[in-house]
């Protein structure tokens, strides 16, 4: 049987989307193909945002938030949310990359959020990112432009030390010491031919930092600008990281999984973006009375304090602006609606937070609680804690189950052991920042925060399932839920 197209269309996502900045750049794509409208936070919204419309925008280029108006909304009334990240654990590449050791050249890294990192050795490696370039104007000064790169081919490899050297049973390696990558021969760089580098265009400039050329391999720098379009020499600074040139794709003996790196958390990313497209063509906006929203941050896995991450003010600066949103009738507004409108919202709206969950490994059961064992292709599973380091409560879990019904998604449910540490997700931290209802949820994984990742095919399509089921719903089912 062949994979479902979501699962399909999930791996062309993240095999175009190694960080951040190609995620948000991917998300962007499916929803202009789904006649969203791209705007700005920096301009005025008032005469640009309206009942019925579909807007989304961007913030450093590593976030993105999306959303629909319902054609009966009204200034207080709620907002269905599902929150994400577009971030993975990574490598990145240091300000002043340029090593050598023993005739080997090598690039410096950074460690990035919690990686498995022993996960990154023997495999084939390139970088990707964005770099900001100088783009001259005839007469004027320059302009430092954007452009995202992705090298395609494997030019880093982190390699084990033989067994013959390294007998311990366990492999722990240094972080600063044993994860440098090799990227070539200094025989082979010394005998390249010398081409123009970043400063030579502009000699007689005051640079108030190293050259790049001084701060990272010149060849290194050449496929970078490559990659760019540009030339070296209008290269100012770049943010890049290491990701795996294995692409994503389907394996087990029927086809049941998904093989991939970063499906923590582009898995809830994609299904998130997927959901809120699926839910405007399926359940139109006509008779909605909520505004239907999706918001993926960057830097979760360090902590989100950033001013792109959810313990920022993106999503309720965001928030503040919809809540006033005029209805098409300005007329059934009293002057007096828009004072309370923000508050009205907060405590009227709901927030899936939508992040990767743990499915039960079987070579290591008991490190499970037995009756909380989730399965790969079981359906999203709902994650609690007593202590609240994720936010769901129970009437969450009845609004969530009665969405499932509907769409006729199974659902499973997790807790920690109680002799065992427990991760946490943005829900419980917008849950405090906003005082908006929560619960945490997300597609079943093995091997979370490796390298290479293990998932389901059918989770996809459920997830998916789910959020469209969720947007399209939440405004009639919102005030069936009777907790204050």
């Amino acid at each position: 049987m062949a994979p479902p197209q979501a699962a399909l269309e999930f791996l062309d996502f993240v095999n175009a989307s190694p960080t951040p900045y190609h995620a948000t750049a991917s998300a962007a794509a499916l929803l202009d193909a789904a006649g969203f409208t791209k705007i700005k936070e920096r301009d005025n919204w008032a005469s640009t945002v309206q009942p019925g419309g579909k807007y989304y925008l961007t913030r450093n280029g590593s976030s993105v938030v999306a959303f629909a108006v319902g054609k009966r909304w009204q200034p207080g009334n709620p907002i269905g949310m599902i929150g994400a990240h577009t971030d993975s654990p990574c490598l990145r590449v240091k300000p002043v990359s340029k090593r050598s050791a023993n005739g080997y050249l090598q690039v410096g890294v950074e460690t990035y959020g919690g990686g498995i990192w022993h996960s990154w050795f023997d495999r084939d490696l390139s970088v990707a990112g964005r770099v900001l370039v100088r783009e001259g104007s005839e007469g004027g000064e320059p302009n430092f432009v954007q452009k995202l790169v992705k090298i395609d081919k494997p030019i880093l490899r982190i390699p084990h030390l033989a067994i013959h050297l390294h007998r311990e049973s366990n492999f722990n390696p240094n972080k600063e010491d044993e994860l440098l990558p090799i990227a070539g021969l200094v025989e082979a760089e010394l005998n390249r031919p010398a081409t123009e580098t970043a400063d030579s265009a502009s000699e007689a400039d005051y640079q108030p930092l190293k050259a790049l050329p001084e701060r990272h391999h010149p060849r290194f720098l050449e496929l970078v600008a490559e990659q760019a379009g540009v030339d070296v020499s209008q290269i100012v600074d770049f943010e890049l990281v290491l990701y795996d040139t294995q692409k994503a794709c389907i394996g087990g003996m029927n086809d049941e999984f998904i093989y991939s790196a970063r499906l923590d958390n582009l898995n809830s990313t994609f299904c998130a973006i997927k959901g809120l497209i699926t839910s405007v063509s399926t359940v139109p906006l006509d008779n909605d009375k909520s505004i239907r929203l999706v918001a993926c941050f960057d830097h979760e896995e360090i902590g989100s304090l950033s001013a792109h991450g959810a313990d920022s003010n993106l999503l309720p600066a965001i928030l503040r602006r919809l809540s006033v949103t005029p209805s098409l009738s300005d007329a059934s507004n009293p002057p007096s609606a828009s004072s309370t409108a923000f508050e009205q919202t907060l405590s009227t709206s709901f927030l899936l937070s939508a992040d990767m969950a743990h499915a039960v490994h079987p070579n290591y059961a008991a490190k499970y609680e037995r009756n909380h064992t989730p399965s790969i292709n079981g359906g999203p599973v709902i994650k609690i804690n007593a202590n609240q380091r994720y936010a769901t409560n129970s009437p969450g879990i009845v609004l969530l189950q009665e969405v499932a019904r509907s769409r006729a998604v199974p659902l499973q449910l997790f807790v920690v052991k109680n002799d065992s540490p427990c991760g946490s997700t943005i829900g419980p931290m917008l849950s405090a920042k906003l005082g908006v209802r929560t619960l945490d949820m997300g597609n079943p994984q093995l091997a979370m925060h490796s390298i290479r990742e293990m998932g389901g095919v059918k989770d996809v399509e459920f997830a998916v399932r789910l959020f469209e089921g969720f947007l399209s719903r939440f405004g009639e089912l919102e005030g069936r839920i009777l907790v204050d």
